[in-house]
């Protein structure tokens, strides 16, 4: 006699204690390091990356290594965790590269770290001590199934050991984060290779990016030398992976930056005054501020849904995460646009920074996948009619 099928376990969205002793230790450091004036000034140069930031981010609070067992150097932790620091890095719009290096890079290698062994597990090691950062070079607008056409190549050097190094030819348009990285994570047709970011044959060209929090670069080798981390049946298995970690965690990213437009709107309304009344009671910014809390709450629900998912290692992770992306990327635009409405004047000047979350809210919503195309995610995966 067959055993009755179980139901699938309910994904837990609470945030446990020590989640939440995460939340505060970041918080605490980003609103000492990262706080709105610092950002804006940073946006000003070259490179707005603090590097004391990201490695009192990486290595003091150990937030680099919390998806890599810690077998392999890292904390032990969890989506769950990385979450929650997500969480707090959209709600600062720090510019720090941790969704590119410690989400997506990381998940990428861990993907074919099989016992611990070879070149993936000694630069993850790096990676989780906050050592060193990896991107992933594939345009920052790359769905979790949209990674399959290389645009690298091999300079006539077959694909041998996993020591040997490769000559790699080719060009990678929007690559996010590129600007700091140590080592790139480069797939082609062949396989995953890695090639030190300062080695000869490797040029980073910076773009002009819409939010400038987060630097866009078009990487071109030429000639440059790539070791061998995977051939093309694991690279195909393992970029899905990452990037399917990276959309799921992005909407924690952008469920922390609504989160920050709405207590900013709220007390902002609070305490700007016409005709003698805080305009926060006015009936029709009432109602706009209600559907707004009630699209931050949907959100939440999502993103932790998907990290819950991604966490567990459940069958349904890609459906949570294209759920997930479906939603949160459009409540994080509606309540950046929001924010800069309703604060009125002060809200359309540089030195305020509702322009800051309304850029990163509207880069989020095409990086790793549009909405539009989560949702069709959605409908092949649960085998609905496409939109």
């Amino acid at each position: 006699m067959t055993a009755p099928a179980q139901p699938p376990a309910t994904p837990d969205l609470l945030y446990t204690q020590d989640e939440e002793d995460l939340r505060a230790a970041v918080r605490a450091l980003l609103a000492d390091r990262a706080d709105a004036p610092t950002v804006i000034a940073a946006t000003e140069s070259d490179t707005p990356y603090d590097p004391r930031l990201w490695e009192a981010l990486a290595t003091g609070i150990g937030a680099a290594g919390l998806l890599v067992p810690e077998k392999l150097g890292g904390q032990g932790a969890s989506h769950r965790e990385a979450a929650v620091v997500l969480e707090e890095l959209g709600r600062s719009v720090a510019p720090a590269p941790y969704l590119t290096s410690s989400v997506v890079a990381t998940e990428t290698l861990l993907a074919l770290v099989g016992d611990g062994g070879g070149p993936a597990a000694a630069l993850l090691a790096e990676l989780a001590s906050g050592a060193r950062t990896a991107v992933l070079a594939v345009p920052f607008a790359t769905p979790p199934a949209g990674a399959s056409s290389a645009t690298v190549t091999l300079d006539g050097s077959p694909a041998g050991a996993s020591s040997a190094l490769t000559s790699l030819d080719g060009a990678v348009r929007g690559v996010a984060d590129a600007a700091v990285a140590d080592v790139l994570l480069v797939p082609t047709a062949e396989g995953l290779y890695a090639v030190e970011a300062a080695a000869p044959g490797v040029a980073v060209e910076p773009l002009v990016p819409l939010d400038l929090t987060r630097p866009l670069a078009t990487l071109t080798l030429t000639g440059a030398s790539g070791i061998l981390l995977a051939d093309a049946g694991a690279s195909a298995i393992a970029v899905r992976r990452g990037l399917l970690a990276g959309a799921g965690l992005l909407a924690s990213e952008q469920l922390g930056l609504a989160e920050w437009c709405l207590t900013e709107t709220v007390r902002y309304t609070r305490e700007r005054h016409q005709f003698n009344r805080p305009v926060g009671s006015f009936q029709s910014l009432k109602h706009r501020m209600a559907q707004l809390w009630l699209e931050v709450v949907s959100a939440r629900a999502a993103a932790r849904n998907a990290a819950d998912a991604l966490a567990t290692g459940s069958p349904d992770a890609p459906l949570a995460v294209a759920v997930a992306q479906a939603y949160c990327s459009g409540v994080a635009v509606h309540a950046a646009e929001e924010c800069v409405q309703l604060h009125g004047g002060i809200g359309m000047t540089w030195e305020h920074p509702a322009h800051l979350y309304l850029k990163r809210a509207k880069a989020d919503s095409i990086a790793y996948g549009t909405a539009g195309g989560h949702r069709a995610a959605v409908a092949e995966l649960a085998e609905l009619p496409a939109p």
